[in-house]
């Protein structure tokens, strides 16, 4: 990776449907130059896929939450799994500090996400969540 490769994955991070004519003039290369960088990243697995962003209106009425977990010893692996189970849990991180994982949900009511919560607590290997909703998106990248 060099200095033109960050570039494009910035750009690709701001716009995952740029043209490849767009991202060469943005970094001074040729198309063809462009494309085998990107099919390059692509092979090498540092470019996984594209996705779609929501605009803030769209998902209005979404209730999104960070939920953190505390996990007994040895249970992150168990619980992991039993979170990719729950559907309304979009992402999930592994941290350090007070708590061992932070799971990203998203449901269409308040109702919902304590639901989900309390699922998320009843699982085994569970010792304690916290939990925070997200207000607003300042930004996102």
């Amino acid at each position: 990776m060099d200095a033109i490769d960050e570039k494009l994955l910035s750009a690709l991070r701001e716009n995952g449907r740029a043209s490849t004519a767009m991202l060469a003039r943005l970094v001074g290369r040729s198309r063809t130059s462009v494309q085998s960088r990107i099919e390059r990243m692509e092979k090498q697995g540092i470019i996984v896929g594209y996705g779609v962003r929501l605009a803030p209106e769209h998902a209005a009425g979404a209730v999104r939450a960070h939920v953190m977990i505390k996990v007994g010893p040895k249970e992150t692996r168990v619980v992991s799994t039993a979170l990719r189970e729950i559907p309304q849990v979009r992402m999930l991180h592994s941290v350090s500090g007070e708590v061992d994982l932070i799971a990203v949900a998203v449901t269409a009511s308040v109702a919902e996400m304590d639901q989900v919560i309390d699922r998320i607590g009843a699982l085994d290997g569970v010792e304690r969540t916290t939990s925070s909703i997200i207000l607003s998106t300042k930004f996102e990248r």
